[in-house]
């Protein structure tokens, strides 16, 4: 009798992951379908077969491509629709592991400063003129280390003894309102023109993403998922409580300093070149959540999937809802964000 429940438990369990590596799979899909349909859209409308026909052609299959095409696919707009996944992605992943290190399902990057202190740098950097030197390169240098700076002051918080985890997320959004009260001050301060030109970078933009740029992202994105994934058993014991977690053998001090790390290093690389993005960090993790749970082997994988699908959806509909025009992909995930955001609220409550 005993074996029978045993072998049903585990035939129970293995249905469970068979059924969430079917859900991932599909996921995959419906990303790979919008990345293709943000390729295509803009002010020169293709269709999906041209772009498949091109993305083949540079693959180094050998297909008849249009020369125009192949350029605007291949120069414009496809380092575009991969950071728009890259970055997706990453706040995804972000929002994830702060959400499971802080046991608070509002935690991401955003909403603990971090993105708020990469965007004050990179308008410190605009407001003081780059310093002499090039804005492409000034810019997200002085948001990163910015970024870097709020997140060592969270690390400074998380070793200090009889520190929660509640505590670290009102010492978060306390930096999140000194770095927008700052980003005031700069702005109120700027004159007009260098106003839009930092106004325009926080709404965040994926317009001026370069093979460059998309290069060092992924680099710095495969690294630390890498280290992620290494800690899942670790990181999904803690989900069950830090006492328990700490009975299983998991050092929860290290732990949560090198996950901390890790997102910050991720945060702060993507936001040095978008600017701020906002609700995908909180969105992503919580669908995940509720797909398949807490099992971080899952968890990771499909919140950076959500993620890097609601930013590719955010892109596409940014080039489509004023023809002709780019409307801003921060403001398009806030109009997507906030309603889900009080449905969490109202769903918590009850």
């Amino acid at each position: 009798m005993h074996s029978d429940v045993f072998h049903n438990a585990i035939a129970e369990q293995r249905r469970t992951e068979q059924r969430r590596f079917s859900i991932i799979a599909i996921l995959l899909f419906v990303l790979f379908f919008s990345f293709i349909l943000d390729i295509a859209t803009g002010p020169a409308l293709l269709n999906v077969q041209s772009v498949l026909d091109a993305l083949l052609h540079l693959a180094g299959v050998p297909i008849e491509v249009d020369p125009t095409t192949q350029v605007i696919v291949q120069k414009l707009r496809l380092p575009i629709a991969i950071m728009a996944v890259l970055v997706g992605g990453v706040l995804g992943v972000g929002g994830a592991e702060m959400q499971t290190l802080l046991n608070n399902p509002m935690a991401s990057p955003y909403t603990l400063g971090l993105a708020a202190a990469a965007g004050f740098g990179a308008a410190a950097a605009l407001f003081f003129d780059t310093f002499g030197f090039s804005p492409s390169i000034v810019v997200p240098i002085s948001a990163f280390l910015f970024c870097m700076l709020a997140a060592l002051f969270l690390f400074s918080l998380a070793m200090m003894r009889r520190i929660n985890s509640g505590q670290l997320v009102l010492a978060g959004i306390a930096l999140l309102f000194l770095f927008q009260s700052l980003l005031s001050l700069v702005q109120f301060v700027s004159s007009p023109e260098l106003s839009q030109q930092i106004l325009f970078w926080l709404f965040g933009s994926l317009s001026k993403s370069n093979w460059n740029s998309v290069a060092l992202v992924c680099l710095v994105t495969a690294i630390c998922l890498f280290f992620l994934m290494r800690d899942a058993w670790k990181l999904t014991a803690l989900r069950l409580g830090e006492a328990r977690a700490k009975s299983l053998g998991v050092d929860v001090a290290r732990l949560r300093l090198k996950t901390l790390f890790l997102v910050a290093v991720m945060t702060a690389t993507v936001t040095s070149f978008v600017g701020i993005i906002g609700f995908v960090g909180i969105v992503a993790p919580n669908m995940a959540r509720m797909i398949v749970g807490e099992d971080q082997r899952y968890f990771l994988p499909l919140s950076f999937i959500l993620g890097a699908f609601l930013l590719s959806s955010a892109s596409v509909l940014s080039k489509v809802i004023v023809p002709g025009a780019l409307f801003p992909i921060g403001i398009v995930t806030a109009i997507i964000g906030v309603p889900f955001f009080f449905w969490l609220i109202i769903s918590k409550r009850k």
